[in-house]
């Protein structure tokens, strides 16, 4: 897409935007309507393959959530061929916080909620820093170790491992 903060939608290659076509834009889907500028959310970053935006309840100062541009579903419906995409998703999220002048990756979460504790299906990663300013709930809620919260190495880690057990 040509400009994040579009204020000209006639601007906007349609032809361009993945999630513009019936195979990747659930049309019920949240994520989906705020890639395609449907929501007046503010885009961070917005390619073909990723979009980024501000989470609407930040768990810390900076609180990105980093999407595909098409709809994927959660992270339990992932495959190993998806690994490129997760570590992608990363990549955007470290840009997005060196923008926004976080440059210390020791105190930043990266991670996603295992189904069914996400409230929305379509893949997301939540980047959150500094992770050393998070509030008890948002410890809780983005909890390393836990059932419900898991890093992207670990999904990356995971998703590896399917390749080895079929």
């Amino acid at each position: 897409m040509a400009g994040v903060e579009d204020t000209q939608p006639a601007q906007v290659d349609i032809n361009k935007t993945s999630c513009d076509t019936a195979e990747g834009y659930d049309k019920k889907c949240i994520f989906c309507k705020i890639v395609n500028n449907e929501m007046g959310t503010e885009l961070l970053h917005c390619d073909e393959d990723i979009s980024c935006f501000r989470d609407i309840k930040p768990g810390a100062p900076h609180h990105y959530l980093v999407v595909p541009t098409k709809h994927v579903g959660n992270c339990k419906s992932l495959s190993k061929e998806h690994v490129p995409l997760v570590k992608r998703l990363v990549d955007t999220g470290k840009e997005i916080l060196q923008k926004n002048n976080v440059t210390d990756f020791s105190d930043v979460r990266f991670g996603f909620h295992w189904p069914p504790f996400c409230s929305v299906t379509h893949l997301h990663l939540h980047v959150l820093a500094p992770e050393s300013q998070m509030g008890f709930m948002s410890r809780l809620f983005y909890r390393l170790n836990s059932y419900w919260f898991i890093t992207a190495d670990q999904l990356i880690e995971h998703l590896n491992s399917k390749g080895e057990t079929n």
